[in-house]
C-alpha cells in the first residue's frame, strides 16, 4: 500500500527515508551524536572510568615479576606495602593520556629551593647537581660532611626534564621530608647551564652518571648511595648498572618508566595518531634545547636538518648520531637500549611500569630478563600513564614515588644492600697493580676502545667547582684546604727542629727529600714488578729464547755459512 502511493507521488525511497528521518527530534541527534563523541573519546583516551567502577574503585593489582629464589623480593620487596596493594588513578585523570598531560602541565608540585652546585666533568662539560638536605626543610644550615652515613639519593632525569620538573620535586621532597639527602644530576644543556665541551648527552650516555656517582662515593665514603632514573633516565641508570656490574658504589636503584628497548620505542611511538602526537611534542622540545645551545650544535651537527625535524627520530638523526658518531639512528637505538643489560646488573633494582604507558609500550618490557636475574623486582600497573601514577581526589601524589622509597628504604633497613669491593674503588698509584691484573677495556659509543681506570676524580681533570647558592656554600675542596694546613704545620714544626739550619737551607733540603722520596716511590714498584716477572715467570722467558733461537736459526745459519764460506776462500786464493 505505501509502496503504490510511493510510486503514485513520485517520491523515490532515498526521498522517504529522508522525510521519515526529518521526523524523527533533534535532540535524539544531539544525544546519539554525544554518545558516539563519548565512545570514540573513550576509545582514544584510552579512558578506563567503566573499569574503575566495576572493579568499586579498588584499583588495579600491582603485579610483580621475580626469580623464585630471590632474596631482595624475599627480605625487601614483601614488606613493601605499596607493591603488594593496587593502584586506583585519580577519578577525573581516569587515563594515561590525561595523567600524562596534567603532570606536563602543572602536577602540583612542592615548593622548595635546591641548592646548586656546578661539576666539571672529565672532558670539560659542566653538570648541574642540585642538592635538596633533609635539614633544609627545617630550615637549618645544610651541610654534609664527609663522615655522614645519611642515605644519599641520585636523581637522574627524563628526557629534556631537569630539577625543575613536577615529578622530580615530588620525588626529591618525598624522600627528603623522610630524613635523607637528595641530589639531582641533570643533564648536560639542562637546567640553566651551558654547554661547555663538544660532548651532548642521549639516551645511552653513562659517562656523567658514572662520574657523578665516583665523585659522590669518594667525597663521602660512608654514606650509602641509591639512584633513581626516570624515563630516559632510567635507561640510563640501568645502562649505568649492567654496565658496572659489581664494580659500583650503588647500594640499591630504582627504574621508573623506562624505555627499555629504544628500537622498539621507536617503531610504537610512530604507530598510532596519539602516539604521533607525543613524538612531535619531544621533537619540539629537543629543537628547543637544540636551540639554547646553537653555537655548539651548528658547529657539529646538521642545524638545518636539527631545525626542519618533526620526529624524534628526526633529530637523532641529525644532531645524536652526528655528534656520538653512530652510523645510523637504529645502531643508536641498539647499542643504547637498557634491556640488553639487565642481565648484568649487580645491584638491588626495583623497577616500576605502566601497562598503558602511552610513550613507553609494555611490548619493550624484558620480563624473561627481570626474571631471570636475583637482583631485579619488577613491578606492573594496569594504569598510571608516563611517570604521573596520580593519587586521590586532589592528584595531591604519586604513586611510584612512594612505591620507590619504601623499597629504598627497606633496603637501607637490611643486610641486602649492594656493598662495593674494597679493591673496587682505591685508587691505583702504582704500576704494579697494572702489571699483576689483567686490562680491562671498555667499547665506547663511537667505537673506540679505551682501558677502564678506577681513578676517582683528581684536582687537575674533572674536579668539581666551588659555588655558593643561597648562602650556603657547597665546597668541593675544603678537605684539599684542610690537607693542606696539615701539611704546612708539619713543614713549619720541620723548620723549627733544624737548629741553626737558615730558611732557605732548610727549604732546599727539605725540597730535596721529597723529589727523592717520590723518585723512589716511581721506582720502587717498577723493581718490585720485575722481581715478580723474574720470579714467576722465568720458565717463560727461557721458553721463549728457546723458540727465537730456533725460529730464527735458518736464516742466521745461513749468514753464517755465507760469512765463513767467504773466509775461507780469501785464504786458499791467497796461497
Amino acid at each position: 500500500m505505501l509502496d503504490s502511493q510511493a510510486v503514485a507521488g513520485g517520491e523515490s525511497p532515498a526521498e522517504l527515508l529522508f522525510r521519515a528521518a526529518a521526523m524523527v527530534p533533534a535532540e535524539r541527534y544531539a544525544l546519539a551524536a554525544i554518545a558516539v563523541v563519548s565512545v570514540f573519546l573513550y576509545r582514544f583516551l584510552e579512558l578506563h572510568v567503566v573499569g574503575d567502577v566495576l572493579r568499586g574503585f579498588r584499583g588495579g593489582r600491582v603485579e610483580l615479576t621475580f626469580h623464585p629464589a630471590s632474596e631482595i623480593y624475599h627480605r625487601v620487596a614483601s614488606k613493601c606495602r605499596s607493591l603488594h596493594g593496587r593502584y586506583l588513578a585519580t577519578p577525573w585523570l581516569a587515563s594515561p593520556h590525561l595523567q600524562t598531560l596534567f603532570l606536563g602541565i602543572s602536577g602540583r608540585p612542592p615548593s622548595f629551593t635546591y641548592k646548586r652546585q656546578l661539576y666539571t666533568v672529565r672532558d670539560g662539560g659542566t653538570i648541574a647537581l642540585d642538592w635538596l638536605l633533609a635539614s633544609d626543610l627545617e630550615d637549618a644550615d645544610g651541610f654534609i660532611s664527609k663522615d655522614d652515613s645519611t642515605p644519599l639519593v641520585v636523581v637522574v632525569p627524563g628526557l629534556t626534564s631537569d630539577s625543575a620538573a613536577a615529578y622530580v620535586k615530588h620525588l626529591v621532597y618525598s624522600i627528603a621530608s623522610k630524613g635523607w639527602n637528595v641530589v639531582v644530576s641533570n643533564h648536560r644543556g639542562l637546567g640553566g647551564v651551558s654547554i661547555t665541551s663538544d660532548c651532548f648527552y642521549n639516551g645511552g650516555w653513562t659517562e656523567d652518571v658514572r662520574e657523578v656517582i665516583k665523585y659522590l662515593h669518594h667525597r663521602y665514603p660512608k654514606t650509602p648511595l641509591f639512584c633513581i632514573g626516570t624515563s630516559i633516565g632510567a635507561n640510563i641508570v640501568v645502562k649505568y648498572l649492567g654496565e658496572e656490574g659489581e664494580n659500583t658504589p650503588v647500594a640499591g636503584a630504582a627504574s621508573i618508566c623506562s624505555p627499555w628497548d629504544l628500537l622498539i620505542g621507536d617503531r610504537f611511538i610512530s604507530r598510532k595518531l596519539v602516539q604521533r602526537i607525543y613524538d612531535k611534542a619531544l621533537a619540539i622540545g629537543l629543537k628547543g634545547y637544540a636551540k639554547l645551545h646553537q653555537p655548539v650544535l651548528a658547529r657539529l651537527a646538521n642545524w638545518e636538518g636539527i631545525k626542519k625535524s618533526r620526529s624524534i627520530r628526526e633529530f637523532d638523526h641529525h644532531a645524536t648520531c652526528v655528534v656520538a658518531s653512530y652510523e645510523t639512528v637504529d645502531t643508536y637505538y641498539r647499542r643504547c637500549s637498557s634491556a640488553s643489560f639487565v642481565g648484568n646488573v649487580s645491584v638491588p633494582l626495583l623497577c616500576i611500569n605502566a601497562l598503558d604507558d602511552p610513550l613507553c609500550t609494555r611490548e619493550a618490557i624484558p620480563w624473561d630478563e627481570c626474571r631471570a636475574n636475583k637482583n631485579i623486582v619488577l613491578a606492573t600497573t594496569p594504569n598510571g600513564g608516563h611517570l604521573a601514577f596520580f593519587q586521590g581526589l586532589t592528584a595531591g601524589r604519586l604513586w611510584w614515588v612512594g612505591a620507590a622509597s619504601e623499597f629504598l628504604f627497606a633496603l637501607h633497613e637490611s643486610s641486602y644492600m649492594h656493598w662495593q669491593k674494597a679493591n673496587d674503588h682505591v685508587l691505583h698509584s702504582s704500576l704494579e697493580s697494572s702489571i699483576d691484573k689483567s686490562p680491562y677495556v671498555n667499547i665506547m659509543e663511537d667505537g673506540m676502545v679505551a682501558p677502564v681506570t678506577k681513578d676517582g676524580p683528581s684536582n687537575n681533570d674533572g674536579s668539581p667547582s666551588d659555588h655558593e647558592v643561597d648562602g650556603v656554600q657547597l665546597s668541593n675542596g675544603a678537605g684539599d684546604r684542610q690537607q693542606l694546613e696539615v701539611s704546612g704545620d708539619k713543614h713549619n714544626e720541620h723548620v723549627s727542629e733544624a737548629g741553626n739550619e737558615s730558611p732557605a737551607g732548610s727549604a732546599n733540603r727539605q725540597g730535596d727529600d721529597i723529589y727523592s722520596n717520590k723518585l723512589h716511590e716511581i721506582i720502587a714498584p717498577v723493581k718490585r714488578s720485575i722481581n715478580q716477572l723474574t720470579r714467576h715467570q722465568g720458565r717463560s722467558i727461557w721458553l721463549l729464547a728457546y723458540i727465537a733461537f730456533v725460529t730464527s736459526w735458518p736464516l742466521l745459519g745461513s749468514l753464517a755459512f755465507i760469512t765463513f764460506r767467504k773466509k775461507f776462500r780469501n785464504p786458499l786464493r791467497a796461497k
